[in-house]
């Protein structure tokens, strides 16, 4: 099937689809709210059952926790500890099916080394761990997806990681997990649920769930953010993936059934990748969380913290406090030493932790230890909880809760369909070593590529023989294409100039000044194709410099509350409405 791309003609398509529902015309099967992993997986799922699918989310797509993760497939180690092998298993089937089947342009392998320091119980302790991990991994059918675990000596540790401290460590465990960009997963779900029929728009925010004379939940009142017009829209289920947002969306149907749901943030920081030497990636321990050193292309990610958060959950930045207490735990396993100076970048995000039990009100609940899919009312169905690895099997669950009996007739098919970009990417891997020639692209500029597009990098292709100077890489910002800020735009569901900074690429992090030195030529590519004029472009530019600028104060604040305060002073992250209509 021909991948759709995500262009603004799409987002008004399912704009008119929305409001044809409660003007004659048909009634959708499912209103998903929600565009991170959950809602997207959950739009792919019921529109490959052949229902009506419509997914609307009020920012970008995975603008949320979905794109500030740890970039982690896993099948939760820890979760060992809790002797919770069911939950395991289950994370590390669908990690095989992502490396395998789904995704395996997106997902990619990762070793990671655990240091030991006492050489009789801790060997045997994590070994017999990693052991049981590897076991429940293999369980899946088909072929092993990863190595199984090794035993590495003092001399091996040092080699593989020769930046970490060895005076007490006796050797290390080494296993295996898989790495994924995760924003670029939420939106190639999207694309994926997009060509096989489904609609979907972002700043679309649900203002209001609507109910019929019973009192089921039958639609939702909508605000296109764009415009600050409001529709209505009809819909046989809806279902509230909104992860921290949830119980704020279930009150739209005034209800006081559904979820409890917490925040807890993380953070993370980006450090340049010559300051720390080693070839795996590092899973430690600490008081409060788990610190994993991942190796990511130019640099380090190095995360996480888990602190209480109950402010705005749209706006969470690291403070002064968390970047200390990171790169703390990380100095004490390191013989080089980090200082502020060496983070180039750093971000926040916020977990949905489910917690136990359901509100007073709700009838009924599909429980798993890790997520809970319920109905505070009729006609709405609640998914909250989980992780990103868990996604397909999350959506799942919502849409056979949601269809009832219904489900039977038309099960899940996720687990057989590779996303947009899979399917060929072999055969693109092999044609890449021309292209390599073809345009004087350098061996990790391809592997990037590939990483990022799959066989969707035949479409850029095509974009930059239509305009070779698409091929020349960014001057301030030489990682990334000119074709890639082109086709955020033309193909990926780009709207602004914050959307390519923070999703379509991860300039806002991973380059010291936010990619400001490179958001001029940024701003005129997207403009050429979004049709942008020059108050336009200077408008979008504007507005990121400030969001950057306040985020750079925020990250100098001692504590979440000021740094809050500092973050709200720039324009919010959903950007203006466009010249020439109504403030929202």
């Amino acid at each position: 099937m021909q991948p759709r791309p995500l262009t603004t003609q799409t987002r008004q398509d399912a704009l008119r689809t929305l409001a044809e529902s409660s003007a004659g015309g048909a009634v959708i099967d499912v209103l998903v709210i929600g565009g991170g992993v959950t809602g997207a997986g959950t739009a792919l799922d019921a529109v490959t059952r052949g229902l009506s699918t419509v997914v609307v989310e009020a920012q970008d797509w995975a603008s949320g926790t979905s794109s500030r993760s740890t970039k982690l497939v896993h099948g939760g180690l820890r979760y060992l500890q809790m002797l919770d092998f069911k939950l395991v298993h289950e994370a590390l089937t669908e990690r095989g099916l992502l490396l395998s089947k789904i995704a395996p342009h997106l997902v990619k392998p990762m070793a990671f080394l655990i240091p030991l320091e006492h050489r009789i119980w801790q060997r045997a302790y994590y070994g017999a761990g990693v052991s049981l991990y590897d076991l429940l991994a293999n369980l899946m059918p088909g072929r092993r997806t990863l190595p199984i675990h090794q035993h590495t000596t003092r001399k091996g540790l040092q080699q593989q990681f020769p930046d970490l401290k060895h005076d007490t460590a006796i050797g290390a465990v080494k296993y295996w997990d898989a790495t994924v960009d995760d924003a670029r997963l939420v939106s190639t779900l999207i694309r994926t649920a997009v060509t096989y029929g489904a609609h979907a728009a972002t700043r679309t925010q649900v203002v209001k769930l609507t109910k019929d004379d019973t009192g089921s939940v039958n639609g939702a009142i909508l605000r296109d953010l764009e415009t600050g017009e409001e529709l209505t829209a009809r819909a046989r289920h809806v279902i509230n993936a909104t992860g921290v947002w949830t119980e704020d969306t279930a009150e739209l149907a005034d209800t006081s059934g559904g979820l409890h749901v917490l925040a807890s943030k993380g953070i993370h920081l980006i450090i340049p990748r010559e300051r720390i030497q080693g070839t795996s990636g590092l899973f430690l321990q600490t008081e409060k969380s788990v610190l994993f050193f991942i190796p990511w292309s130019r640099y380090w990610i190095l995360g996480t913290t888990d602190t209480p958060w109950t402010l705005d959950p749209q706006h969470p930045v690291p403070t002064s406090q968390d970047i200390d207490y990171v790169l703390e735990h990380a100095n004490e396993v390191l013989t080089t030493k980090l200082t502020r100076e060496d983070v180039i970048g750093s971000y926040a995000g916020l977990r949905p932790l489910l917690q136990p039990g359901t509100k007073e009100g709700t009838d009924s609940a599909k429980v798993s230890r890790e997520h809970t899919v319920a109905s505070p009312v009729p006609g709405l169905t609640i998914v909250a909880g989980g992780k990103l690895t868990t996604y397909r099997v999350m959506a799942k669950d919502a849409v056979d809760f949601a269809l009832g009996g219904e489900a039977e007739q038309t099960p899940s098919i996720t687990h057989e369909i590779p996303l947009v970009g899979a399917e060929g990417e072999k055969a693109v891997r092999r044609q890449a070593a021309h292209w390599r020639t073809e345009f004087g692209w350098s061996e990790q500029m391809v592997d990037h590529l590939l990483h990022r597009y799959g066989s969707l990098l035949t479409e850029l292709i095509d974009l930059i023989r239509a305009d070779p100077s698409l091929g020349r890489p960014l001057e301030a910002a030489p990682a990334y294409l000119r074709a890639e800020i082109s086709y955020a735009a033309s193909h990926e569901g780009a709207l602004h100039l914050a959307d390519i900074m923070y999703l379509r690429t991860r300039l806002n992090y991973e380059t010291g000044d936010r990619g400001l030195a490179a958001l001029d030529e940024i701003a005129a590519l997207a403009a050429d194709v979004l049709g942008w004029d020059q108050e336009r472009t200077e408008r979008e530019v504007a507005s990121y410099r400030a969001q950057a600028q306040s985020e750079d104060l925020a990250a100098k604040q001692p504590d979440d509350e000021s740094a809050e305060e500092v973050r709200d002073r720039a324009p919010d992250l959903t950007p203006m409405v466009p010249i020439g209509t109504p403030d929202k």
